[in-house]
C-alpha cells in the first residue's frame, strides 16, 4: 500500500502531466492518509475542478485558505478566496462568491502588501463594468494587465488581455478587439497558465467570434479548443461547450445531422454533474436546430429550458412564432427583445429577424429601419457573414418595395458572401428568394433553376419549413409562366382538370357559363393550349391539382 509521500508524489507528477483524475485520485488518497499542506491542497482543488467535482474544488480551496492564514501567508490565503469567489460567481451563486471575494480584498487591504493578487482582485469590477460601461472595463484591464507584467504573472495577464478586447467589442470596436482575443488566446497557450484559465480564455474567445459573427475564427478556436480538451484527462468544465460550439459550425456548413449529435452528446455531458449554466447555451442551439427541421413542439421546449437556465431564447422563440402563424406574437417578442437590447452586439443578433418578422406583416418601414441599422453595424464589425446577413435582408426589403432589380443584386450579393463561408442553408434561402425576384422580371428559367437548387439542399437538410416556401412559390410560379393566370382563371383551370362541366364549374364558383367560357377562352390563349384535354394535362404537369 503507498504511504502519503508515495501519492502526494504520484499526484503532483500527474497534475504536471494534466492527468486530472489520476492526480485526484492520488492527493485525495493522501490526504485521507495524512491532511495536505497548503499547495498541495491547491493541487487537489484544481484536479477536483478540471474532473466537474466543483464543489469538493471549494472545500478544498476553503482548507487551503485556512492553511495559509495560519501560516500568515497573505497572498496565498487571498489567492484562494478569490478562486472561490470566482468560481462561485461563474456558477451564479454571487452572494457566496461576493462574501468571499469581499474577504479577500479585506485581507490585502489590511495588510498593506503590494503583490500580484491585487490584480486578481480588480477583475470581478472589470467584468462587471463590461456589460454598460466599456470605457471603465478598459482602464481596470489596462491596470490589471500592468501588475501582471509587473510581477511574471501570466495567469494574470491573460484574464487582462481577454477582457481589455472584450471591453473593445463591447465598446463597437470590433477589429481591434477580435485581434485583442487571438493576442489573449497567444497569452493563455504558451507561458505557465492555469489551465483553469486557459479553459475560460478558449471559451470566451469563441464566444465574442460567434457574437461578432466571424465564423472563420469561431472555426479556427473551436478546433484547437477540441484538441486541447482531448489532452487533459476526464475533463469536464469546458468540453460541454466545445461541443455546443461544434454543433453552430456544423449547423453553418450544412452538417444538421451532426450538429444534432454533437448538441445531444453536449447536453448528456453538461448534466453530470448538474448544474452548468452553459446547458442553456446548449439547449438554445437544439432549439435552432428542431426549429429549422419544422419539429416546433420540440423546439418550444428548448427555447423554453434554455430561458430556464439563464440563456436568451429571442429571437429564436419569434421566429418559431412566424413559422408557427402567430406573426401578432412574434412581432410583439421581438419588439421587446429589441428595445431591450444595449449595445451593438447585442443588437446585431436581433435585427435580421426583426427585419423578416416586420416584413412579414407588411411594415417596410420598420424593415427598413432594422435593415439600415444592422448594415451600419456590420460595417463596423467588419464581418462577411454579418454583410451577407444584411445583403440577404436589403434584398428581400426591395422585393417587398416591388425593386426586383435591386433585389437581384443584394441577393447575389449575400450568396456569394454566404458561398465563401460555406453557409449552404442561407444560401439556399437566397436562391429562394431570387427565385421570386427574377420571376418578377420575367425570367422564369433562371427562376426555375434557382428553385431547383434551393429544393435540393432544403431536402438534403430536412428543413421542412423552407420545403413548404419552395412548393408555394413553385405552384405560384406554374400558375403564371407561360402567361399570369388570374386567380379565377387558375381556380377554373384546377376545376377543368377535375372533369367539370362549364355548369358545375359555374355552379362551384357562383358565376355565370358565360363568365366561365371568358374564363376558360382567356386561359387557353395566355397557355397556348389548344383544348381542355390539353388544360387537364398542363395541370397535372404543373402539380396544379
Amino acid at each position: 500500500m503507498a504511504t502519503a509521500d508515495e501519492l502526494v508524489t504520484r499526484g503532483r507528477e500527474a497534475c504536471s502531466q494534466q492527468a486530472w483524475m489520476d492526480a485526484y485520485q492520488a492527493l485525495t488518497g493522501a490526504d485521507e492518509l495524512a491532511p495536505l499542506d497548503a499547495p498541495d491542497l491547491d493541487r487537489l482543488a484544481l484536479a477536483a475542478y478540471l474532473t466537474g467535482r466543483i464543489e469538493s474544488a471549494i472545500e478544498f480551496w476553503e482548507r487551503a485558505h485556512e492553511a495559509y492564514v495560519g501560516s500568515r501567508d497573505v497572498p496565498g490565503a487571498v489567492r484562494d478566496a478569490f478562486w472561490i469567489g470566482f468560481v462561485l460567481a461563474m456558477r451564479g451563486e454571487h452572494a457566496r462568491g461576493g462574501g468571499w471575494l469581499g474577504r479577500a480584498k479585506h485581507m490585502l487591504d489590511d495588510s498593506g502588501l503590494d503583490c500580484v493578487e491585487k490584480g486578481y482582485l480588480q477583475l470581478p469590477a472589470a467584468l462587471q463594468a463590461l456589460g454598460n460601461e466599456p470605457a471603465a472595463a478598459l482602464e481596470i484591464c489596462a491596470d490589471v494587465i500592468a501588475i501582471a507584467e509587473r510581477f511574471g504573472d501570466r495567469t494574470l495577464e491573460a484574464f487582462g488581455v481577454l477582457g481589455s478586447a472584450q471591453a473593445r467589442i463591447a465598446a463597437g470596436e470590433a477589429v481591434a478587439g477580435l485581434a485583442g482575443l487571438d493576442e489573449a488566446m497567444v497569452v493563455a497557450t504558451t507561458g505557465d497558465v492555469s489551465p483553469l484559465v486557459t479553459g475560460i480564455v478558449y471559451c470566451a474567445v469563441i464566444i465574442e467570434c460567434r457574437r461578432v459573427f466571424d465564423w472563420s475564427r469561431a472555426h479556427e478556436w473551436t478546433a484547437v479548443l477540441s484538441r486541447w480538451c482531448s489532452s487533459h484527462q476526464d475533463l469536464k468544465p469546458y468540453r460541454g461547450q466545445c461541443l455546443v460550439h461544434r454543433s453552430e459550425l456544423m449547423q453553418l456548413r450544412g452538417e444538421w445531422a451532426d450538429a444534432m449529435d454533437e448538441v445531444l452528446r453536449a447536453c448528456e455531458h453538461l448534466a453530470d454533474p448538474p448544474g452548468d449554466p452553459v446547458m442553456g447555451m446548449a439547449q438554445y442551439q437544439m432549439g435552432e436546430l428542431l426549429r429549422l427541421r419544422g419539429e416546433f413542439t420540440r423546439a418550444e421546449k428548448a427555447y423554453r429550458e434554455a430561458t430556464n437556465w439563464g440563456h436568451p431564447s429571442q429571437p429564436g422563440l419569434a421566429l418559431l412564432r412566424l413559422a408557427q402563424g402567430r406573426p401578432d406574437d412574434a412581432t410583439a417578442a421581438i419588439k421587446r427583445a429589441v428595445h431591450e437590447a444595449d449595445g451593438s452586439v447585442q443588437r446585431s443578433r436581433l435585427l435580421s429577424a426583426h427585419a423578416e418578422i416586420a416584413l412579414a406583416i407588411g411594415d417596410v418601414d420598420t424593415a427598413r429601419a432594422a435593415t439600415e441599422e444592422l448594415g451600419e453595424i456590420a460595417d463596423r464589425f467588419d464581418s462577411p457573414y454579418l454583410k451577407a446577413v444584411v445583403a440577404y435582408a436589403r434584398g428581400c426589403l426591395s422585393l417587398a418595395e416591388g425593386d426586383a432589380e435591386a433585389a437581384c443584386v443584394a441577393l447575389r450579393q449575400a450568396w456569394l458572401a454566404w458561398q465563401r463561408v460555406d453557409a449552404r442553408y442561407e444560401c439556399a434561402r437566397v436562391r429562394l428568394r431570387m427565385a421570386e425576384a427574377c420571376r418578377k422580371l420575367n425570367d422564369h428559367d433562371t427562376a426555375e433553376m434557382e428553385l431547383a437548387a434551393a429544393r435540393e439542399v432544403f431536402t438534403e437538410l430536412g428543413a421542412a419549413p423552407a420545403l413548404d416556401q419552395t412548393r408555394e412559390l413553385a405552384q405560384d410560379g406554374h400558375s403564371g409562366t407561360a402567361g399570369v393566370l388570374t386567380p379565377r382563371e387558375l381556380e377554373v383551370l384546377r376545376l377543368v382538370a377535375t372533369g367539370a362541366t362549364n355548369r358545375d364549374i359555374a355552379d362551384s364558383l357562383v358565376i355565370s357559363e358565360k363568365t366561365v367560357a371568358r374564363h376558360l377562352s382567356n386561359m387557353l390563349t395566355k397557355l397556348d393550349l389548344p383544348s381542355r384535354t390539353a388544360a387537364t394535362a398542363y395541370a397535372y404537369q404543373h402539380d396544379l391539382v
